[in-house]
């Protein structure tokens, strides 16, 4: 199909009460997998790198790569850089050709998070790219290297936040962070209801892996569009990895490659299914 813009797949989900996944990626493997996952359920999805990432994956290695590779889908697919942290980096990015952007500026003050986003969003639209903006704290990191706590979204702060920033989609944080839950965490879906009633652009959940099915369905119901993946399609990855390697089979990189693949397009494809079932109470 094409590469597209971010809010044009949210905007489909909104009409379909449905989730759209956004899957990270951190080398050609995950690509190819998360693209296979899509294209084998004719459903369009979001690839997405975090900044934190780009030490291992660098972008001007890995934009190009997931850029082509939207382009050359069978699927919609739109390509956005997660928690960016610098102007520069989103700067990058746009100019390699993301379709969308975050600069995630959720641990300022309120009025200097809406200046920092305002100023990304003036650059996106002269690339016709969506935005994305976080507020409210969601725990961890995507690295795992710091944890700022969880502070949930307030509803009425967000009204003035989507107002001021002029976002195309708002990352809430209702109990959600990010990396490996200890148990599946309690969210708070009147919090999500709230904002859902007063927020009138689509909202994002940060922080999916290990949310459970239900839950992920629940919180679609109540206005999430865009749901993040990361941590359990690296899991997936490499649990397929150790299992190859522990074979008594002779080893060779095409192989290894193939599970890299196959740990990806797993967790992906399950997670693309879920994001479309509408909730059942």
């Amino acid at each position: 199909m094409a590469l597209v813009k971010m809010k044009d797949l949210l905007k489909r989900a909104e009409e379909k009460n449905i989730g759209c996944g956004a899957f990270s990626v951190g080398n050609m493997e995950m690509v190819k997998g998360a693209i296979r996952a899509a294209e084998e359920l004719n459903k369009p999805i979001i690839l997405q790198i975090a900044e934190v990432r780009l030490k291992n994956s660098p972008l001007h290695l890995m934009g190009p790569m997931m850029v082509q590779a939207a382009k050359e889908a069978k699927v919609d697919v739109a390509v956005h850089l997660d928690h960016g942290l610098t102007f520069e980096t989103v700067d990058k990015a746009l100019e390699l050709g993301f379709t969308s952007v975050m600069l995630d500026a959720s641990t300022l003050p309120f009025e200097e998070n809406i200046a920092k986003v305002k100023t990304v969003v003036e650059k996106a639209q002269k690339y016709g790219a969506t935005v994305e903006a976080e507020l409210g704290l969601v725990g961890g990191s995507e690295d795992g290297s710091c944890d700022h706590g969880i502070r949930c979204t307030d509803p009425d702060d967000a009204v003035v936040y989507a107002r001021e920033t002029g976002i195309d989609a708002l990352a809430v944080a209702i109990g959600n962070a990010h990396g490996n839950y200890p148990v599946a965490p309690t969210l708070a879906f009147d919090v999500l209801e709230k904002i859902h009633e007063k927020v009138d652009i689509p909202l994002v959940l940060h922080g999916g892996s290990g949310i459970t099915d239900k839950d992920f369905q629940r919180a679609i119901s109540l206005g999430i569009r865009k749901v993040n993946i990361a941590t359990a399609s690296f899991n997936s990855l490499t649990a397929h990895v150790e299992k190859y390697m522990a074979s008594t089979d002779k080893h060779n990189f095409f192989d290894l490659n193939e599970a890299m693949v196959q740990g990806t397009y797993e967790n992906v494809k399950r997670h693309i299914l879920v994001f479309n079932e509408q909730y059942q109470k």
